[in-house]
């Protein structure tokens, strides 16, 4: 059996991409857009200028908060509301559900944050030093585990958002510059290795080797589908007994 299931696909994007969640969806890449914009206009092209803006809005704030709202939403509203039960009564395997609503939340993660950021880049400053490419690169990879970290924190609680804008924005925005053992525990910091391998000598930095980081990305990410694929079947049991 096919572990992609175009119908649970088609209503989980029909369930993200509603009024509210679309208005935040592309609020984030449209103000991307306009402040890169604004700095073009007001500095000229700078490639300093344009690895902070990537750098700091792009990866640091508008990624994690689209793979919040891609992430928990994908399977937090139809727990909190109980429709999940009626998902769970059809012949679908729980591991099928997991991985197609994990593919659903990365593709819009993907396309809400790592296609903005490579635009972003070309205006900042025309992919110089392939600042564009590297940082757009990075955006997608942490599209893939923020995806999959808070779509098992839809599956665990019910405060799955509060919980996700904690982590992206506590940890990761705050710890993660202040504390330096905290870097390794970073999906910015494991998206930013990658970075800096693509970009210029000396244009991107890093706190984390890329062997570490590709390790840590494909563990977490296996790692949180895994564990989400076991609280829905455990979802399941609840709801026969």
């Amino acid at each position: 059996m096919s572990l992609y299931h175009p119908t649970v696909a088609r209503l989980t994007y029909r369930g993200l991409l509603g009024r509210r969640r679309a208005l935040i969806l592309f609020a984030l890449p449209a103000l991307l857009l306009v402040i890169s914009a604004a700095v073009r206009v007001l500095v000229g092209a700078d490639d300093q200028t344009a690895t902070n803006v990537l750098g700091g809005f792009a990866l640091a704030t508008m990624v994690p908060l689209i793979g919040v709202i891609a992430g928990t939403g994908a399977i937090g509203p139809e727990i909190d509301d109980g429709s999940v039960v009626y998902l769970l009564a059809k012949p679908v395997k729980r591991s099928t559900i997991i991985f197609t609503k994990l593919v659903v939340a990365i593709g819009v993660t993907v396309v809400f944050s790592a296609v903005p950021t490579l635009i972003a880049g070309f205006v900042l400053n025309g992919n110089s030093q392939q600042i564009a490419v590297a940082y757009a690169l990075a955006a997608a990879v942490a599209s893939v585990a923020y995806s999959a970290i808070f779509l098992f924190l839809g599956t665990v609680t019910r405060h799955a958002v509060v919980a996700g804008l904690v982590y992206a924005l506590v940890w990761e925005a705050l710890f993660g510059s202040l504390i330096p053992g905290a870097r390794t525990l970073s999906v910015r910091q494991w998206a930013l290795a990658l970075a800096q391998k693509v970009g210029g000598e000396g244009a991107i930095t890093a706190e984390v080797s890329l062997p570490l980081a590709v390790t840590l990305l494909a563990g977490f990410t296996v790692a949180a589908t895994y564990y989400a694929g076991r609280k829905l079947r455990s979802l399941t049991l609840a709801g026969e007994e």
